[in-house]
């Protein structure tokens, strides 16, 4: 039997102002759909899992923190786990192996295809998914791997080296290679090198034998209960790469990283998403823009110009990438954030004396709500600017709608469902520096 992991632990820092930690940028709705309408990286790949036949095989590891979020943009169609911590590729993968083995979802014998979420390739891509429990009983190997042909000697991708290939399009792998500089990768063209695509396939025997090399648990509730000690573990350094018994299967078809903006806008239908416009000469220029104030650009060629709650960027398509540097130097509390209920924007923070104001900007779906909870160190003010709802508020119900202020003192309970879609502005007043955590 077949069982597929997928990967969302990335951060996305390099699509900033758009992704980050709350928004990476697997859920950024920004791609074609077949509709005509748009879809996130994580929803095209659902789709892509169930025409391939692999929807019932589906399991999603994440941080807690973005678990919520996960459902939303999956539909809750699938099971998803979330991780206390990041740990590392590596850990994630054997957290889905464990969860699928302690729930009697899978079976030693069982084949697991751990991969990104984010991945973004053609159909013939993920049927190749089918033929791992082939692929690795026929060359008896413990590790299989797709790679795709290159399009061109890209020094942001890692390459997988070959040997000579049976009929099928499978290979042993000689030795992996990661990010080489420009020269090193023209000569791994030359030898046939493939990129790495980071699918991996093994029989779900072969993880609790590492987990047990290795010295870390091979049961559910002990490997969660070491996470906080555990190190950053990476699946390509500490099994691929250490592996004798590997293979590659080919993919001739379309597969792309779209981490970069060069990439991602290469794939958006049209070059002005959001409020503004390009002007005069400004060929391969984009704008995404996700605030209500214009942005224009004029006469200025081949830049992306990307605005959110988070912050503005103008760069140079292929000198976009140096921002991850920038926002790993200045990180700070997230401007923007979603999770299963909807989402929210930081307005404003203002400090007087001892006193702090936040300034909130909530938008929640319909039928969703925020689940009743205390004001533990700040008093509230809730002010209904659209849509229609219901309020507790120590205990009582309420229906509210737009124009209708609601006043929170500390430690008074308090929740609200939308009925309909409905937007709120949230504001917090506390007397110190000690402030409740952003909604999640």
């Amino acid at each position: 039997m077949h069982h597929t992991i997928l990967l969302c632990g990335g951060s996305g820092q390099r699509l900033w102002p758009l992704s980050g930690v709350i928004r990476s940028k697997m859920f950024l709705n920004l791609l074609p759909a077949p509709d005509g309408g748009t879809e996130s990286m994580i929803g095209r790949v659902c789709r892509q899992l169930g025409r391939a036949g692999l929807g019932e095989s589906v399991l999603f590891v994440t941080h807690k923190d973005q678990a919520a979020l996960v459902r939303r943009y999956t539909g809750n169609r699938y099971p998803v786990i979330g991780e206390p911590h990041k740990r590392g590729t590596f850990t994630a993968a054997a957290l889905g192996v464990l969860h699928l083995y302690t729930t009697g979802t899978a079976k030693p014998e069982d084949t697991v295809c751990v991969a990104p979420a984010d991945m973004f390739a053609d159909d013939a891509f993920f049927h190749l998914f089918h033929r791992f429990t082939e692929v690795l009983a026929a060359s008896g190997s413990e590790l299989a791997l797709l790679g795709t042909r290159p399009a061109h000697p890209s020094d942001q991708y890692g390459y997988i080296v070959p040997g000579e290939e049976a009929p099928g399009g499978c290979a042993p792998v000689i030795s992996f290679e990661e990010k080489p500089g420009r020269v090193r990768a023209e000569e791994l063209l030359q030898a046939s090198a493939l990129w790495n695509c980071g699918v991996f396939a093994f029989r779900l025997s072969f993880m609790l034998s590492q987990l047990e090399h290795m010295g870390l648990p091979a049961e559910l509730a002990a490997f969660t209960d070491s996470y906080p000690g555990l190190p950053v573990l990476s699946f390509d350094k500490e099994i691929a790469e250490r592996s004798s018994k590997a293979v590659v299967l080919r993919h001739e078809g379309e597969w792309r990283d779209l981490g970069s903006w060069a990439a991602l806008s290469a794939e958006l239908q049209e070059p002005v998403t959001g409020t503004g416009g390009i002007w005069g000469e400004s060929p391969g220029t984009v704008i995404i823009n996700e605030l209500n104030i214009p942005l224009h650009v004029i006469g200025v060629p081949g830049i992306v110009a990307a605005a959110s709650p988070e912050g503005i960027l103008v760069a140079g398509k292929h000198e976009a990438n140096a921002v991850k540097e920038i926002v790993q130097q200045n990180a700070d509390v997230p401007g923007y954030g979603e999770s299963s209920w909807g989402s929210y924007s930081i307005l404003d923070r203002t400090s007087g004396g001892l006193e702090r104001t936040l300034t909130i900007k909530l938008s929640i779906l319909p039928d969703q709500e925020l689940a009743v909870m205390p004001c533990c160190s700040f008093r509230k003010h809730w002010l209904i600017l659209s849509g229609h709802g219901e309020i507790t508020h120590n205990g009582i119900s309420t229906a509210v709608h737009p124009g209708d202020c609601i006043a929170i003192g500390l430690a008074e309970q308090h929740g609200i469902k939308a009925r309909t879609a409905m937007e709120l502005i949230e504001i917090r007043t506390s007397d110190g520096d000690n402030e409740d955590s952003i909604y999640t």
